[in-house]
């Protein structure tokens, strides 16, 4: 009989900490840019131009200025559910999914770190 892994090694952990903490200095620098953008007032001077060219771009700018609100918004939730991994990391609970207790496969957390559950347990939820 084999004995199944509970968690991954100290030096596993290691390996997991760095890509985490590049895919949270990479997540920051895109919020940052998308802020940046969102916060960005420009004034592209349409003010000597027709009334309705003005309407049509003060639409415009309010629906970008809304995607980039939710843009912004699912990037604050990705860098959260970073972070949380880290913690994982951090108290040695990282890569073991929440709902079967099994390790979730190396291959899935080095494509999406914040995995909290293997294919086996997302696919249970279908």
């Amino acid at each position: 009989m084999v004995d199944e892994k509970l968690r991954y090694s100290d030096a596993d952990l290691a390996e997991f900490k760095e890509i985490l903490l590049k895919k949270i200095e990479k997540a920051q620098a895109d919020l940052d840019l998308i802020r940046s953008a969102y916060m960005n007032d420009l004034n592209n001077g349409t003010d000597d131009t027709s009334p309705t060219f003005k309407a049509f771009e003060e639409g415009s700018e309010t629906m970008s200025k809304e995607a980039n609100s939710q843009l912004a918004t699912r990037q604050e939730k990705f860098i959260r559910d970073l972070k949380n991994a880290l913690f994982r990391v951090e108290n040695k609970t990282y890569g073991v999914c929440k709902v079967t207790g099994k390790l979730i496969s190396k291959e899935r957390l080095k494509v999406v770190p914040h995995a909290t559950m293997s294919i086996e347990a997302k696919n249970l939820q279908r």
